[in-house]
Parts: structure tokens; C-alpha cells; sequence
């Protein structure tokens, strides 16, 4: 059996950058400090940070007051800031600087007078974080090319889009093709919001899948990327793609005899 790393892989600097902004918290107030959401989505590392003395909280009420938060690399809607600073809290916000950049183009879409599509997951942190930067009902979300048929927004004329930073490209791609067709005039981004990470990585996998006979993607369930990795390896032609937290997840019975493993 032979071995296929992809490259580039592993995490992106917006991963490491809030991974050390815990640890900086810590070192600088001492434990524990609470993080809003796991950091990053990422059990290994939310064990080591949970062991240096993070606590993990899915809200600002869990915190007492007394002690530093730190806000997930995912992004958190205005209303949470704003609610850290009427309780006098100390908080760092840890958003990675790709996503807090959807959150200003939002911003602007809306000082322009424009109502926001957002092409993102329901539900997804970064989702709800990037919706939450405008007042209810100025973001419409879409998760599907059939979605965009159904959409009404107040005037079909005055659109623009934004996205996930951690969707599947060639995905999005259909979807903003759809939107286009349906509302010629939308606008978007002059660069994409899907991050460059995410872009090269499935890239890579891309390059990688029609060449090994099973692809296994070392990540977390509830990552968004790891996810879209494992679909981007399966849409390229791997017949065995899938998601493993550690190698104790692997199932050996079904490599077994492969004589090419990503």
C-alpha cells in the first residue's frame, strides 16, 4: 500500500491564529478562560485547549463575568459583542479576518441599499455570525441551486450575494450561476468569499481522487471543510472517501488490499 498526502493540508492560518489566541488568553489571565463555541471545529484541538484550562460554552449566559471570553474563528452575529460590553465583559474576538471580511461586505451591501443573499449552510456558526451582522430579514440564505427559485427578495433589482468562506467551490459556483440567471443585475464579491485554503484543498483532492482507490479525511463531523473535502474526493471519481477523527476510526476492512490510499 502506498500513501498520498495532499498538499497543501492541515490548518489554515485563521485556524492556528485563533488556536494561539486561546492559548495567549490563558497565558495572560490564567485559566479558565471561556471560548464562545468550540474554536475551531476540531475535537483534538478542543481537548488540548480544554486541558490548558478553556471552557467551552455555546453562550455569553454561561460565562460569569469575571472571566475573559474568547469569540470562536467562526465569526458571532453583533448582538454578542454587544451583550459582552453592557456585562462589562473582557472578551478577544478570534474571527478569522476572511470571514470578518463577508461581515463588512455585508455591512456595505446594506449601506448601499441592497438586500444580501448569503450562500451558506443553516445553522452553520459562521452562518448564523455573518446573518447576524445585519437587522433580521436583510440577509436570505441559500443553500441550493433549487433555493434560488424560491426567494423573494424586496426588489429583485437591488441584490448583491456573499458566501460561506467553507463551501464546496464548484457548488457554489452552480448557485451563483443561478442567482445570476434569475437576477441579472445581483453583484458580488470582486473576490471570492470562499477562502484560499478551502479553494487549494479541494483542489488538492481533486488532483489526488482519481488516482487512489480510497481517500481518507482526517477531521471532524461537524467541520464544514472536512466535510466538503470528503464530497469533493467522491465527486472526483473515488469510489472509498471518508471522514476520520483519528486511526482509530479507520476501517482497515475496507482499505484493506488498496494499493493507493489518500
Amino acid at each position: 500500500m502506498t500513501l498520498y498526502l495532499a498538499e497543501p493540508r492541515g490548518f489554515c492560518a485563521g485556524v492556528v491564529r485563533a488556536i494561539e489566541i486561546v492559548e495567549l488568553a490563558i497565558e495572560k489571565w490564567g485559566a479558565p478562560v471561556y471560548v464562545r463555541h468550540e474554536i475551531v471545529h476540531n475535537q483534538n484541538v478542543v481537548d488540548a485547549l480544554r486541558a490548558k484550562g478553556a471552557i467551552f460554552v455555546e453562550e455569553l449566559d454561561e460565562c460569569p463575568t469575571d472571566r475573559p471570553v474568547v469569540f470562536s474563528a467562526h465569526g458571532v452575529p453583533k448582538a454578542v459583542p454587544a451583550e459582552a460590553e453592557r456585562r462589562n465583559m473582557i472578551y478577544v474576538d478570534a474571527t478569522c479576518p476572511l470571514v470578518s471580511k463577508v461581515h463588512l461586505e455585508a455591512e456595505r451591501h446594506s449601506r448601499n441599499g441592497l438586500q444580501t443573499v448569503m450562500i451558506g449552510h443553516e445553522g452553520h456558526p459562521e452562518t448564523v455570525g455573518t446573518m447576524g451582522q445585519l437587522p433580521s430579514g436583510e440577509v436570505i440564505l441559500v443553500e441550493t441551486v433549487a433555493d434560488v427559485g424560491q426567494i423573494e427578495p424586496r426588489d429583485p433589482d437591488r441584490l448583491a450575494y456573499i458566501t460561506q468562506t467553507t463551501l464546496s467551490v464548484d457548488d457554489t459556483a452552480d448557485i451563483v450561476a443561478a442567482l445570476a440567471a434569475r437576477f441579472p443585475s445581483i453583484t458580488g464579491p470582486q473576490k471570492k468569499d470562499i477562502c484560499y485554503a478551502t479553494t487549494n484543498r479541494q483542489a488538492a483532492v481533486k488532483a489526488m481522487a482519481p488516482g487512489v482507490e480510497a481517500l481518507l479525511v482526517v477531521g471532524a463531523p461537524n467541520s464544514s471543510n472536512s466535510k466538503r473535502l470528503v464530497e469533493v474526493g467522491r465527486a472526483a471519481g473515488c469510489g472509498y472517501a471518508t471522514l476520520v477523527q483519528t486511526a482509530a476510526d479507520v476501517d482497515w476492512r475496507a482499505i484493506e488490499g488498496a494499493k493507493a490510499v489518500g
